[in-house]
């Protein structure tokens, strides 16, 4: 028997379970370049100041030395997870002498992407395995393909809510006799998998709603043929005038080599084992590049994915790992934790990249999920999928647009965003008014009509009324202008949640973290790497 989302909210609006829906943990990971106050690319190492780029916990580096990552601890509440980002950025800002975040998720000004440096991790083991990955990401893709910054959204709910959830189905279930409940972190993976096959199929919503990168700076492409049907504003700016997203596009974080694997989401083993298959997949292609070129390493392997974290999805099954395990280890062995989303662009509106409305939205958008039953899907309904996000990107606000849905009886019909979204926003206003309760607030049913309107009017899209203001004024100016907003408000504002002792005392334990794991090293780099691929 199929439960309803009737069903669901039914369940969890019982006085005795509400508080199970209120433990949503939240941790947000925002990626940013270093740029100097005239537009350019920093060309300054990572500031030792802000701690190692290898241990510390709130401040990294992604691929270049001058992409700054910010992690935010797991938090049970939407504000304390945009306190915490201030927070680190504020820091930040008063340590890297003058100079600012870019705002966007499409990079600034680049006049030579063979001059962007790659992310130095120390001399440990661990340390140079990052750089090389690194290098070979550089050697397969290009440079400016990874400067590209981005929102990675980590959401997971609480044991009780899982608790809750295994209860109502095992009161509808017909079991045999003699059958059991699953266990519970087993029966956890599963509907985090149900949760992913939903995300997927309505994931197009995300670059609709939160696209923010309809426009590139020319220097993007560094002087290579482009097919797409650019358009260029008076000030230089290349742009297609209904997309959404090109961070998302086959101009963005995509890989051709990756889209023949058929990485299962239908449940944890398969998936494991999909991703396991991918690491061990040789490509010609990257065969060619070598992997061990005059004695310098210029990737891990000639493998598809050098390594786990190179398969670039919209969303991500994850598992905290240990020290020197593989992900796809730790999901098989201790099932999901929680989710990582990564279909968001940098919000340019928001100081940190991301509001805290969106939080309030991707609350709503991820408990619908866990809330409406799927079944399996194979590789075509997948495709359907990756198609409707695929439109959506490069011409979602396209009146004449139709998207693919399948029925319930398996057939597939053709939508507009504005009736496929509304059929979405009248389901999902049921989750926010649980979540509302939940939370006493009226946030949650605010972020319904907010966002709703944005279905209805394609003017209120982050990415149109970017592209309004970029066809009056310069990209880069008006990228600058908020940037040094942004910046002044930082230091302006007091420390919300972490205190200046913390930082004080957290970068010189990060280096000190860091110089013991190169004591311990035992392995020569070569050893090293073939213990890790064994």
């Amino acid at each position: 028997m199929t439960l309803s989302l009737t069903d669901y909210i039914g369940a969890f609006s019982q006085s005795e379970n509400l508080a199970a829906v209120a433990g949503i943990g939240r941790g947000i990971e925002r990626e940013a370049l270093r740029i100097l106050p005239e537009g350019k690319l920093s060309e300054h190492g990572h500031y030792h100041q802000l701690g190692s780029a290898l241990t510390h916990g709130q401040i990294t580096t992604d691929y270049s030395e001058t992409l700054l990552e910010f992690i935010t601890p797991v938090s049970h509440s939407p504000e304390q997870a945009i306190a915490q980002l201030q927070d680190i950025q504020k820091f930040t800002f008063e340590n890297i002498e003058g100079e600012l975040l870019w705002p966007m998720s499409m990079p600034c000004f680049v006049s030579d992407a063979e001059k962007i440096p790659l992310a130095q991790y120390g001399s440990s083991n661990i340390g140079k395995m990052k750089t090389v990955y690194r290098q070979g990401l550089k050697n397969r893709y290009g440079s400016m393909m990874q400067v590209i910054s981005g929102i990675h959204f980590n959401f997971s709910f609480s044991q009780d809510f899982w608790q809750v959830q295994q209860q109502l189905h095992d009161s509808v279930k017909i079991k045999s006799p003699g059958e059991q409940s699953l266990p519970l972190d087993d029966f956890i993976s599963a509907r985090y998998f149900s949760i992913l096959r939903n995300y997927k199929r309505f994931c197009w919503l995300i670059p609709y709603l939160y696209g923010s990168s309809p426009a590139i700076c020319g220097s993007f492409l560094q002087g290579k043929e482009q097919k797409l049907p650019f358009k260029k504003t008076k000030h230089g700016a290349l742009y297609l005038e209904h997309a959404t997203s090109l961070r998302m596009s086959d101009l963005g974080y995509t890989s051709s080599e990756q889209s023949a694997l058929k990485i299962c989401y239908n449940n944890l083993a398969d998936y494991v084992d999909g991703v396991q298959q991918a690491i061990k997949l040789k490509s010609k292609d990257f065969a060619d590049i070598g992997i061990k070129v005059n004695g310098q390493y210029q990737q891990l392997n000639d493998n598809v994915l050098q390594i786990e974290n190179e398969l670039y999805a919209p969303i991500r099954p994850k598992r905290v790992a240990k020290s020197g395990e593989k992900p796809s280890v730790a999901l098989g062995e201790r099932g999901v934790e929680y989710i990582e989303v990564r279909a968001l662009d940098v919000n340019p509106f928001s100081d940190t990249g991301i509001s805290i409305e969106q939080v309030h939205f991707l609350d709503i958008f991820l408990t619908f999920c866990a809330f409406v039953d799927n079944e399996e899907f194979d590789c075509s309904a997948q495709k359907i999928h990756e198609s409707n996000m695929n439109e959506v990107v490069m011409r979602g606000r396209d009146p004449k647009l139709l998207l693919s849905d399948t029925n319930s009886e398996g057939e597939v019909e053709l939508k507009s965003i504005s009736t496929w979204g509304n059929e979405l926003f009248a389901e999902m206003q049921q989750v926010a008014v649980l979540l509302d309760r939940a939370y006493q607030t009226t946030n949650y049913s605010e972020a319904i009509i907010r966002e709703q309107a944005k279905i209805n009017d394609a003017s209120l899209t982050p990415s149109a009324q970017l592209l309004a203001i970029i066809k009056e004024q310069s990209l880069s100016q008006y990228a600058l202008d908020i940037a040094s907003q942004y910046q002044q408000e930082a230091k302006d504002r007091a420390y919300q949640f972490y205190q200046q002792d913390f930082f004080d005392a957290s970068v010189p334990a990060s280096h000190q973290a860091q110089a013991e794991i190169e004591a311990n090293d035992k392995l020569n780099f070569d050893d090293f790497l073939s213990d890790y691929f064994a």
